[in-house]
């Protein structure tokens, strides 16, 4: 039996540009990758990569859309708006010129459309309570097109994507939806679940590739300091010589992305690879103007290195075959020997 194939991509913002990046380097490399892949799950930006990529296009079509749109996404101002002038009221951005972007990419196609399973991560701000639970509650929210009563099949891709990506404090809430962060800005774990509970079958035929959008040099150095609501919302730090806002948010967000890396590993042991590169310094999901310092973080040695050993996984036995495929070989083996 063919091992299922899942590829996880994170959250991250104008970052996803990396992962981009990177994939269109992995599929140079090894150009049946995507076609290998049953599962393409994403949150935020990953939402959007992989949608693109399980419809069909190919990596190098969405860094040309990164490169063309990326700053109408993300508009940098010289002179300070509505919207910015108000931000402790609105969003830093609307999601008007997002919305005719992807439009223009995927039309009106829906997750039916697409052949291969898509896991898209996002979070309801509002929902009816099941038994049990209060009349409404607010709950992670995952969009799949896998078949069922509970199939978001008839769904728009723009829509699921604009529920996935609307970051708080930089989007609107888009249908009663915020970004997928807040649930799992990286959706390894939720992704291995999925296949797990719809395909009915074992930890050891499934392999999983995950792709982050870099790893920001952000820490809190002092250990015993004491903290109130405003240490929390908003910090100084003294190497970057820049004041941060909402470090607790991003601990949160960022931390998240830790945890599935943990879980997915302690379960899928070596069928599990993670690939996330180390950013040389802080880059916040609307830095459009650093595009150019991660394309030169993707191509560099150390880049390279993790891409060579990612090569080196993609042609092992851990993501071409399942453990039970391994088990018959290594049996069939011993006993030609005898």
């Amino acid at each position: 039996m063919e091992p299922t194939r899942i590829l996880s991509l994170d959250g991250g913002g104008i970052r996803g540009y990396i992962t981009v990046l990177l994939l269109e380097q992995l599929v140079f490399e090894r150009p049946t990758l995507l076609d290998e892949v049953q599962l393409f799950a994403g949150t935020s930006v990953g939402s959007i990569v992989s949608l693109a990529l399980a419809s069909g296009h190919s990596p190098t079509e969405v860094r040309f859309l990164f490169e063309r749109e990326g700053k109408n996404i993300f508009p940098q101002r010289l002179i300070p708006g509505r919207r910015d002038i108000g931000r402790a009221y609105k969003a830093k951005y609307d999601n008007k010129n997002l919305k005719q972007i992807l439009t223009n990419f995927f039309g009106q196609k829906k997750l039916r459309d697409i052949d291969k399973r898509v896991l898209i991560a996002s979070f309801d701000l509002c929902r009816e309570g099941t038994a049990g639970q209060p009349t409404q509650v607010w709950d992670a929210k995952f969009f799949h097109n896998y078949p069922g009563e509970n199939s978001d099949s008839e769904e728009s891709i723009v829509d699921v994507i604009l529920r996935s990506s609307a970051a708080p404090f930089y989007f609107p809430s888009y249908q009663g939806y915020v970004d997928g962060f807040v649930t799992a800005n990286n959706p390894s774990t939720c992704a291995l679940a999925k296949v797990l509970k719809a395909d009915d079958i074992s930890l050891n035929e499934i392999s999983m590739l995950s792709i982050g959008t870099g790893i920001n040099p952000r820490c809190i150095e002092d250990e015993d300091e004491d903290r109130g609501w405003l240490n929390w919302l908003f910090r100084f730090e003294r190497k970057q010589l820049k004041l941060y806002a909402l470090p607790l948010v991003y601990m949160m967000w960022e931390g998240s992305t830790n945890l599935a890396n943990y879980q997915c590993t302690q379960l899928l042991g070596e069928r599990f690879h993670r690939v996330d590169l180390a950013l040389p310094t802080i880059v916040d999901i609307d830095e459009v103007k650093k595009m150019s310092l991660m394309q030169k973080l993707a191509e560099s040695d150390k880049s390279q290195t993790v891409l060579a050993e990612t090569i080196e996984w993609l042609g092992s036995d851990f993501w071409e075959k399942s453990q039970s495929q391994v088990k018959v070989a290594a049996t069939t083996n011993g006993n030609h020997k005898q």
